[in-house]
């Protein structure tokens, strides 16, 4: 099966930890609770360090510090009404998949956050990319009704792989 996520890694940090077995993992995750397909999607990561989100950040959101996972939709697909859930993304082709958009994740800071929270840095990173992949398909944080199902749906996928509630 061909994997969900394109991965590139450019931190050698992600290597070691196995960021594309997770990223993949994660994605399967999140399309089965969703209750689409495994295949016809494509998902774009690159696993980098502090000081390249930094710039990512400064040059997407004006913010210019380092965060743990930005995401870019390949278009919006956010609900309307609060608190609704975006409409299911239709899969393309095996040969044609329908690309969801961009995920970067940042090494420093999902170790350093995973070693505050005290958990296992896979299941920090795990919860990232889920959430990062929930925003590619339209969920967001921003309105009080989206945040709650959006964490819902985080806490319901990682319960399904094993990761305690991150919001608990």
């Amino acid at each position: 099966m061909e994997p969900l996520v394109d991965t590139m890694i450019e931190d050698a940090r992600w290597e070691a930890l196995g960021l594309p077995a997770l990223a993949d993992r994660a994605a399967r995750g999140v399309l089965a609770e969703l209750g689409l397909p495994g295949i016809g999607f494509e998902i774009s990561l690159l696993g980098c360090d502090d000081a390249r989100i930094a710039t990512l950040n400064a040059d997407f959101r004006g913010k210019p510090q380092p965060t743990n996972v930005l995401s870019w939709p390949s278009e919006e697909r956010a609900a309307e009404e609060d608190g609704r859930a975006p409409d299911p993304v239709v899969p393309g082709e095996a040969e044609m998949p329908e690309e969801l958009g961009d995920i970067a994740i940042a090494w420093e800071t999902c170790a350093r956050e995973s070693g505050e929270q005290t958990k296992p840095v896979t299941d920090h990173v795990t919860h990232l990319l889920v959430h990062g992949v929930l925003h590619l398909l339209g969920y967001d944080h921003v309105r009080e009704h989206d945040a709650a199902l959006m964490e819902s749906t985080e806490a319901r996928i990682l319960a399904k792989m094993g990761i305690p509630n991150p919001y608990e």
